[in-house]
């Protein structure tokens, strides 16, 4: 066989073998997955009706298709990556496409949301033939000459993960149970985003009393790893305070209400929702937070 028809073949069998999935959720993170996917030779398909104009461009510039609701199950894997708040009704979503199929296609919620919400949203599926995992994303963004994040998923006993690990994604499967990367993502994003919040919450309550100066400077003598990380993450928590609501309000309810430190976490959902509400207004909030990195730096 020439080598001009060998290629040809080869060049044939690597286009029907080419993964396709289904993203829900173009946001920063789903945008960003997709990009990774489709860099490495996948199809993503979204469904963007009723999207705004941001989210559709943000989708185009990563290379994601725009479909009808039916053309999603054609993927092999649906992949749902939006706010804690959507999660349930993304799921009643994909379970309403996916009725009364013979084959439909795997369900993975990557969602910051608490075991019990994935137990709720699993149950959305009951009767469909849709086979329901559990996932995680920890870390930001993909971005390019970079690994991360990694994405952790239970309940995978099949490995319908693997064209994920295959198209470029770090992805760590728990042999937990359904529920498992859910509570592992609910830990981690209350040491690390509570860990944020509690930094803004007491630079503001400084910032108020007249001591933002000398607390900083305190900081950076004592603690330099401690202020170098708040000034590096307040700034970036800012447009996504809003996001953080429901995700603290999950934690809360994954604590349950007998441990005091669910507590915390209501009150943490307080504190990204008034960031949230000042981001979108009057940005006084923002403006006393900046000054008091800004000082941080320049005597630094």
């Amino acid at each position: 066989m020439a080598l001009s028809n060998i290629s040809h073949l080869m060049s044939s069998l690597i286009e029907v073998h080419m993964p396709n999935f289904a993203i829900i959720g173009s946001g920063a993170m789903g945008s960003a997955v997709a990009k990774r996917l489709i860099d490495h030779g996948a199809t993503v398909l979204t469904y963007l009706e009723g999207r705004s104009g941001q989210t559709m461009a943000r989708a185009k510039a990563a290379g994601m298709m725009p479909v009808g609701r039916q053309e999603l199950t054609k993927a092999e894997l649906i992949l749902s990556i939006v706010p804690p708040a959507e999660a349930i009704k993304v799921a009643e979503f994909v379970a309403d496409i996916s009725s009364g199929m013979p084959a439909p296609p795997p369900f993975i919620d990557l969602n910051a949301i608490a075991p019990k919400t994935m137990q709720a949203l699993a149950a959305r599926f009951e009767g469909s033939g849709v086979e329901v995992l559990d996932g995680a994303i920890i870390g930001g963004p993909p971005v390019p000459g970079k690994s991360g994040p990694t994405i952790y998923i239970s309940g995978d006993t099949a490995g319908r993960s693997r064209p994920l690990e295959d198209c470029g994604l770090r992805i760590r499967r728990l042999d937990g149970l359904l529920g498992a990367a859910s509570a592992l993502k609910m830990c981690y994003a209350g040491i690390n985003k509570g860990f944020i919040g509690l930094g803004t919450a007491m630079l503001l309550a400084a910032s108020r009393s007249g001591a933002a100066e000398s607390l900083k400077a305190e900081l950076s003598e004592s603690l330099p790893d401690v202020d170098r990380r708040l000034s590096r993450s307040i700034p970036d928590m800012y447009p996504k305070a809003y996001r953080w609501v429901a995700e603290m309000q999950e934690i809360a309810d994954f604590l349950g209400e007998d441990d005091p430190a669910a507590t915390i976490f209501r009150g943490m959902a307080g504190v990204f929702s008034r960031m949230a509400g000042d981001v979108d207004g009057s940005r006084l909030l923002v403006e006393q937070l900046d000054e008091i990195i800004a000082y941080s730096e320049t005597e630094n």
